[in-house]
């Protein structure tokens, strides 16, 4: 395997674990990594949701006593249910749309405007919700545990909306939630968690409906953008439960909208291909 395939292999994964769980978009930002890389073919659009897998392996290991203590208490215990149902009933609406929808929105959604408007927008939203944090600083639910099937539902119902290119799955997830009265905390946990079957099931679908483009061959390059995506990851997701303990997500917000004002540029004077 080409050492220099494997170098652009862990730069990918370096973008997917440090963009994944921010409220950026990982993939604008993978878009525009494998641009500037060189790499394209229908193999790197799979290999672009493969390294997600690495990046949720990175939220099981950071929170594997929680995720375990959850399985052994699930028969019995009142909160492991309500736990795991709300995670499946805010995984279930995002699935079902992106079994039914992904096609066409990759068809008629994947555009310069769309991709930039949603960036752009998805940052107005943020500085909204945040001074509305500062007006009206109470919060309805404060830990994961205190999650409402109603509330999950809702969140989940809003990450339908990170199917619409440059939306951020992360960033719907955590500022919806917000919007609905969870803490910076609960919002950011309960979207890592709701993280963890989407990714996990968005990565099976896409490799089995492209079992045909890999190869054995493939498996180095695969493999280091995953276990480099998992580091990175890892990093990030212990880094960002430090920052929103003290601070919010204002600069988030104005990195999404220079980053739309980007892909207007880079898309229009024909520098980045932004369709998938």
């Amino acid at each position: 395997m080409d050492i220099v395939l494997l170098l652009k292999a862990a730069v990918m994964g370096v973008v997917e674990g440090l963009t994944e769980f921010l409220p950026i978009s990982s993939t604008g930002h993978l878009i525009l990594t494998s641009t500037l890389l060189g790499l394209e073919g229908e193999k790197i659009k799979v290999f672009e949701v493969v390294i997600q897998t690495g990046a949720i392996l990175a939220i099981v290991s950071l929170y594997m006593q929680r995720l375990l203590q959850t399985v052994v208490d699930l028969p019995h215990e009142a909160r492991a249910q309500r736990f795991t149902g709300n995670i499946l009933l805010g995984f279930f609406p995002a699935a079902l749309a992106g079994v039914l929808f992904i096609d066409v929105i990759k068809g008629v959604l994947f555009n310069p405007l769309v991709v930039a408007t949603s960036f752009i927008a998805g940052g107005v939203v943020m500085l909204w919700v945040e001074a509305r944090q500062v007006r009206q600083p109470a919060q309805r639910i404060d830990d994961v545990d205190t999650v409402r099937w109603r509330d999950a539902l809702a969140v989940g119902l809003i990450q339908c909306l990170a199917l619409v290119p440059g939306v951020s799955r992360s960033g719907a997830t955590i500022i919806g939630a917000m919007a609905l009265g969870f803490s910076r905390r609960a919002a950011t946990e309960f979207s890592f968690f709701l993280a963890i079957p989407m990714l996990f099931g968005a990565a099976a679908y896409d490799l089995f409906k492209h079992r045909a483009l890999l190869s054995v061959e493939d498996l180095p390059f695969f493999a280091v953008g995953l276990v480099v995506s998992w580091a990175s990851a890892w990093v990030c997701v212990k880094w960002l439960m430090r920052y929103v303990a003290s601070h919010t997500f204002v600069p988030f917000a104005w990195y999404r909208i220079g980053f739309g004002l980007l892909i207007l540029v880079t898309a229009y004077s024909g520098w980045v291909n932004w369709t998938p």
